[in-house]
């Protein structure tokens, strides 16, 4: 059964009757908050402006569901346009509950409507289930998906992310449980899995540290103003480097002209490009 296939992969199946009343509670706490607010902020804060705007948009019923997702699907643009108004409500709350993720409130909102758009384009009311338990899967496809890309200074490919979260979140349970980081030992316990996986993928989760980044404390440079450059020698390296160099054009006047090309060619030397001995060879027969 499809609502199965859907609980058993994490997603909510959602009752549309309380589903109904707790957008209801929603929408009247979303108007409370507004009214406290002064009238410039309310202006300002764009998050709070969606969310007011979105209250008037009301839930569809069973069977006005089934209605607009038909011609939705043949390709009736206000129907489609009404299944996606009747449920941003849903991305909201879906929403929230990644907050605090990297992304702000907004952008994971815009992320979920993303979802909620392609929801609505594959959604087929002949399987039997409602559009809610369908669109919540798309929603957080949608929006896991934009935290990962958009959080990560390094992006991982999409099913690496996904095994990381399982481990993760198996981290965040254990650390509740036991009031203490969980090694990954017991990371790897509870999993079932081996411990070096454990490492392995937790070692991908580690945080990069910018180059640009202020060392803090009191000063005020970068990592970057206390790495050594290879590259760039000092003034003495730099000096010792060129004396060598003339040595070593002066000992090469010394040997026959022969002689002195085919370690010129090699090392690069006298204006050639260094070259492999097979390449010298090719050149000087």
């Amino acid at each position: 059964h499809e609502d199965a296939e859907f609980d058993e992969n994490g997603v909510d199946v959602f009752d549309d009757k309380a589903l109904a009343e707790e957008e209801t509670g929603d929408s009247d706490l979303l108007d409370e908050e507004l009214l406290s607010q002064g009238t410039a902020q309310r202006v300002l804060d764009a998050t709070q402006l969606y969310l007011g705007e979105i209250g008037y948009s009301p839930l569809l019923t069973a069977e006005e569901e089934v209605y607009f997702a038909r011609r939705a699907l043949r390709g009736d643009l206000s129907s489609r346009r009404r299944m996606i108004e009747s449920n941003l409500r849903l991305v909201v709350k879906i929403a929230r509950r990644y907050n605090n993720r990297g992304l702000a409130l907004l952008d994971l909102i815009e992320e979920g409507n993303l979802g909620l758009i392609r929801a609505v384009e594959k959604f087929d009311p002949e399987r039997g289930f409602r559009f809610s338990t369908y669109a919540t899967w798309w929603i957080r496809q949608t929006i896991e998906r934009a935290i990962m890309n958009q959080t990560r200074t390094i992006r991982l490919p999409i099913h690496i992310v996904k095994e990381l979260n399982v481990y993760l979140r198996t981290a965040r349970e254990l650390s509740h449980k036991l009031d203490h980081e969980p090694s990954a030992e017991e990371i790897a316990e509870r999993l079932d899995k081996p411990v070096d996986d454990v490492n392995r993928m937790l070692r991908l989760n580690e945080r990069i540290t910018s180059v640009d980044t202020p060392l803090g404390g009191d000063s005020e440079k970068a990592l970057l103003d206390i790495l050594a450059d290879e590259k760039d020698n000092g003034p003495e390296d730099t000096t010792q480097d060129n004396d060598m160099k003339q040595n070593i054009v002066k000992w090469l006047f010394e040997l026959n002209a022969k002689q002195r090309e085919v370690l010129a060619r090699r090392f690069g030397l006298l204006g050639y490009e260094a070259a492999t001995l097979e390449d010298v060879g090719r050149e000087i027969g």
